[in-house]
This record gives C-alpha cells, sequence and structure tokens, in this order.
C-alpha cells in the first residue's frame, strides 16, 4: 500500500453498518471508496461477541438485510456464529473484501478546510477521504465500572465481549456483574458446569420468553425454491413490531398486559418467593431493554446460583462485597455490564476545522441531523447515530435508512459539482434534536421510572428513536439542502446566503 491513498469515501468499521455502507456505495456505481477495519475479520459486535449463549433477540429474518435475504437461517433467533457467518458470506458476495483494510485502527481524523478532505490517521497507514462514514456502532467499546481494589483480585477478570475462551470455568467460582441482554444468555450458558455462580444485580430486568425454534430443512426449502416467502415473513415479522410502536411512544399504560406475561414467565420457573421478589422489577416494562430468555429464570432457580440484589462496589483479594454488605468469593468475574453508548468514543478521534474533536462539541450530549451528520464537521455522517436505536424491532431497518441518507448526500455533492462539502447547520441540528426530545417525553423511556443506558448523564434520552422505523425512512429519504451549509475550497466558507451560526448546541 501506498504511504498515502485518496478516495473518495472512506467507511470505519465492518459490522452491519460498515458492510451495508459499502455495498450500497457500489450500488450506487461508487467504487473509489476503502473500509477500514480495526480488528483482522468482519462482523463488528458479532465478531467481537462470542461469549456462551450469545444469540440475537431480534428474528433472524428480520435481522438481515432486505438486499441479502437468507433463506437458510437455521433458527428463528439466530445465534453469534450464525449472523457472523452471513455477514462474511455478504462480503464475499457483493465483492467487498477489496475494499477492507484489516487491521486498520482509526487514531486520528482531521478535516484539512482548505482542500476539503478527511486526513485519516490508521494503524495500518494513511489515507485522505472526501467523505467520512463512520460504522463504528454503539455496542463496540465495552465498558467497565471502575471498582475499588479490583486490581487486587487474584484469579480472572474479563468483559463479556472480551469473553477469554483459554479460561476454563469448569468448577470455579463465578461472579457476572451486571442483568442485561448478555448476562442472560451466559447465565443458563455457563451456570451447569460452574461450582458456584453468583449473580450481582443492580437492577432487575422484565424477562418475556424465547420463542425460538430450529427451522427445519422443508421450511428452508421452501424459502430457497420460493423467495416472496422469505420476504413476506420479513415483512410479517416487521409489520407486528411496527404496531408495537404506539405503546412505547405514547400510551406505555398499554404495557401492563405484558408485565403480567412477564410475571407469569418467572413464578413458572422460580418457585421462592424471596428470589421472586428480587427479581420483580419495580418499573414499567419497557423503560429498560426487555429482555427475552426461556432459560434464565430457571438457571437461577438452580442451588449452585445466588443472586445478590445490589452491584458490585469493592473487591478485597477473592471478597466481592456488594452495595448491601454481602460478601462472596471469587475465582473469576465476568463483567456483563454494556458498552460507552451515550459517549461515542469515536468522537475522540474526529477533530474538525477549527482543531474542536467531535467529542469536545458534544460534551453537552451528542445531537446530529437526522442521527447522521454533526454540526461543525463538513462531510462526516455515522450510521447507528444519536437517537436511531430501537426498543422493539432490528436496527437493520434504522441502518438501511441511513443508508439511503448516505447515498442521497453523495449525490447532491455531485449534483453540487467540483470540490465540495455540506456542513450541517446549527440550527437544523438543533431542530431536529428539539423535534425528537419532545417526543420523547411521553415515551416509556422516559416516564417508566427506570434508569437505563438509554440516558446520558444528563438523564436525556439520545439513544432511542421514538417513532416507528417506517417514520424514520421517511426523514431520511432525501437530503435536505437547506439543513446544510455548502463549502467551496476558496475560503472553506458556507456560500452566499448561509448564515453564521454558532456550533454549539
Amino acid at each position: 500500500m501506498a504511504e498515502h491513498e485518496h478516495v473518495r469515501v472512506a467507511v470505519i468499521g465492518s459490522g452491519f453498518g460498515g458492510l451495508g455502507a459499502a455495498v450500497r456505495l457500489r450500488r450506487e456505481g461508487i467504487t473509489d471508496f476503502v473500509v477500514l477495519e480495526r480488528a483482522g475479520s468482519v462482523g463488528g459486535t458479532w465478531r467481537d461477541n462470542s461469549y456462551p449463549g450469545c444469540a440475537c433477540d431480534v428474528p433472524s429474518h428480520l435481522y438481515s438485510f432486505s438486499f441479502a435475504p437468507n433463506p437458510d437461517w437455521p433458527r428463528s433467533f439466530s445465534g453469534q456464529e450464525h449472523i457472523r457467518a452471513y455477514l462474511e458470506r455478504v462480503t464475499d458476495t457483493f465483492g467487498l473484501r477489496p475494499h477492507i483494510r484489516f487491521n486498520a485502527e482509526v487514531k486520528r481524523m482531521t478535516w484539512d478546510a482548505e482542500r476539503l478532505r478527511w486526513d485519516i490517521e490508521t494503524t495500518a497507514g494513511d489515507w485522505s477521504a472526501d467523505v467520512v462514514v463512520s460504522a463504528t456502532g454503539p455496542l463496540s467499546e465495552p465498558k467497565l465500572p471502575d471498582v475499588p481494589g479490583l486490581d487486587t483480585f487474584p484469579g480472572k477478570v474479563f468483559h463479556s465481549a472480551r469473553w477469554d475462551h483459554d479460561y476454563d470455568l469448569r468448577g470455579k467460582r463465578v461472579a457476572v456483574i451486571g442483568t442485561g441482554a448478555s448476562a442472560i444468555q451466559i447465565v443458563p450458558s455457563i451456570q451447569p458446569q460452574v461450582e458456584k455462580l453468583t449473580l450481582f444485580q443492580r437492577t432487575p430486568a422484565w424477562v418475556l420468553p424465547r420463542m425460538d425454534r430450529p427451522i427445519g430443512a422443508a421450511e428452508r426449502a421452501v424459502h430457497r425454491a420460493l423467495p416472496f416467502t422469505t420476504k413476506l415473513r420479513r415483512g410479517l415479522l416487521w409489520g407486528i413490531r411496527e404496531l408495537q410502536v404506539q405503546a412505547f411512544t405514547k400510551h406505555p399504560g398499554e404495557l401492563g398486559f405484558v408485565e403480567q406475561l412477564a410475571k407469569r414467565n418467572m413464578a413458572r420457573a422460580v418457585k421462592d418467593p424471596e428470589l421472586r421478589a428480587k427479581l420483580t422489577p419495580d418499573y414499567r416494562i419497557g423503560c429498560k431493554r426487555i429482555l427475552l430468555s426461556s432459560t434464565y429464570y430457571p438457571a437461577l432457580a438452580q442451588p449452585n446460583v445466588d443472586v445478590v440484589a445490589s452491584g458490585l462496589t469493592e473487591v478485597r483479594g477473592s471478597t466481592l462485597v456488594a452495595a448491601d454488605g454481602t460478601e462472596t468469593e471469587a475465582d473469576a468475574i465476568v463483567f456483563s455490564t454494556g458498552f460507552h453508548v451515550t459517549d461515542m468514543p469515536i468522537a475522540e478521534r474526529v477533530v474538525g476545522p477549527e482543531g474542536k474533536t467531535l467529542s469536545e462539541a458534544w460534551s453537552g450530549g451528542v445531537q446530529a441531523l437526522r442521527g447522521a451528520s454533526a454540526a461543525g464537521f463538513p462531510n462526516w455522517m455515522t450510521i447507528i447515530g444519536p437517537n436511531t436505536g430501537l426498543g422493539n424491532s432490528s436496527m437493520i431497518l434504522m441502518i438501511e435508512s441511513q443508508l439511503n441518507y448516505m447515498a442521497d448526500y453523495l449525490r447532491q455533492l455531485d449534483v453540487l459539482g467540483g470540490r465540495v462539502a455540506l456542513d450541517a447547520r446549527p440550527s437544523a441540528v438543533r431542530a431536529w434534536n428539539h423535534r425528537v426530545q419532545e417526543r420523547m417525553k411521553r415515551t416509556v423511556w422516559n416516564t417508566g421510572g427506570c434508569t437505563s443506558w438509554y440516558l446520558d448523564a444528563s438523564g436525556r434520552n439520545t439513544t432511542i428513536w421514538p417513532g416507528t422505523t417506517t417514520e424514520f425512512r421517511r426523514a431520511t429519504r432525501r437530503v435536505d439542502l437547506a439543513e446544510y451549509a455548502v463549502l467551496r475550497p476558496a475560503d472553506a466558507r458556507p456560500e452566499t446566503g448561509a448564515e453564521n451560526e454558532e456550533v454549539a448546541a
């Protein structure tokens, strides 16, 4: 590779968002692009998360690209290995490998205001690009709590997203910290082999049965022979979830019936009233992510499992101390404590025209025009950006909507002609964010009485989209140039007519 290479588009990351962007670029006739991937293979979160029991809680036929249907999903809810294999097939089917640079972690992206381009420093060399599409994803950087004394622990410590497969858990005393989507899959997977499992639970989760089943050979054969059946199945799964959105966004009281289903699910497996009390949430279902499992509660009811209804606050050698004073001896600690979602670590590496990082620009909270463009950072877009998350459906739907926006963004640059950049107007970003936050006020995520990873440090929900996927697709179908300042290389300032706006929200 040359010491410095210029491309029209640089895509950061090769998970669903990055690969989807690469496919869309090729379908738009754009081949002058590179995908910069920090690891040695594609897959993103489905490469990094390989813990025991790792699987998706969205049905397989909905958790796949509309342009790359897979008739051969082996289960209705796919495991990590099947999803990763699917992404490898997408990479090969659409000829993406020549564009991917593995082991190329982005260290810094700096906007060159004179040349109207991004200069990108990576561990595998330097690039420059007219446009950057950041697809690093919100579930990419593990979040570890700062626990006093953790450095004194003599045993094994790792995060669920960095699972140590060389460490044998058999016969060990294992502490699992956290009760989120990863923990409820890990606990039943390791419970039969460990001597003792202690679950540290700050907040119990609402858990519904996971209606998973094998998809038989005959069923898969029908999908292969009659592709419309795969499309129909996907459409039905999508439609059901679209109808559910109103309960989450406008009428949270309607979710009471679902709470009763969750309580019955617990009562069937957990007979001990004391344990049931520990596991029963005191907030409205849906406020935190609703979890799906048919094995979690049965595992917690086993004699070698203890549930500590309190968070881990201190480590004294091999002794773990909870906030309520409970002490537990452990040989290994597994942190299932989630990811850096509301603070987007990649933002620290994005440097705008005046030397300010995106992280600094977002110090008051992340926000982006239509979940894609940040004011003051021209020709930089993000996939799965602020307020694009979902509480009940497939993120692939949102990713494809953002790919529509990306494609039209590039078309608009072509129409404008020459060396040109678009910079989201602060007023447009503020107006978009205001509309989103106003709609958020009625949602279960803001009114349900919980503290979740959807909320940032100030308590603002910067993660979830407060509407249907159909609404988001309409909002991102086209780029409205009135929401952007047009930059030319002469002075790298907006064209005539653009107002001088403050970038800070």
